[in-house]
């Protein structure tokens, strides 16, 4: 069992930047790909990010390239999503999720990850 918390949301102007954190207990931290999700009101839970296990290989969802960036921490069982140039669009509750390491073609769809946190809310106002 993982037990996963987020933080780090909040309200914040376009443009700005936020740092969400998920801090994992419970099982060997670096046995999981970790995964960002982000599901906004009305629209299903989507992919927003991954890094593997080792944090060497990381992918994004196409909306948040080159904005928002993945990293961990396995010395402080915690994976990051920095977030920077923020968009309304972005406005959403944010999960972080762990995934038991398997195909990484599969990265990308819930059904991979076992475990999730409770979610964070991030605003971005126009």
């Amino acid at each position: 069992q993982v037990q996963l918390v987020e933080s780090g949301g909040g309200l914040v102007q376009a443009g700005g930047s936020l740092r969400l954190s998920c801090a994992a207990s419970g099982r060997t931290f670096s046995n999981y790909d970790m995964g960002w999700f982000r599901q906004a009101p009305g629209k299903d839970r989507e992919f927003v990010a991954v890094i593997n296990w080792s944090g060497g290989i990381t992918d994004y969802a196409d909306s948040v390239k080159g904005r928002l960036t993945i990293s961990r921490d396995n010395a402080k069982n915690t994976v990051y999503l920095q977030m920077n140039s923020l968009k309304p669009e972005d406005t959403a509750v944010y999960y972080c999720a762990a995934s038991s390491l398997g195909n990484w073609y599969y990265r990308r769809g819930l059904d991979r990850y076992a475990y999730w946190g409770q979610g964070t809310q991030v605003t971005v106002s126009s």
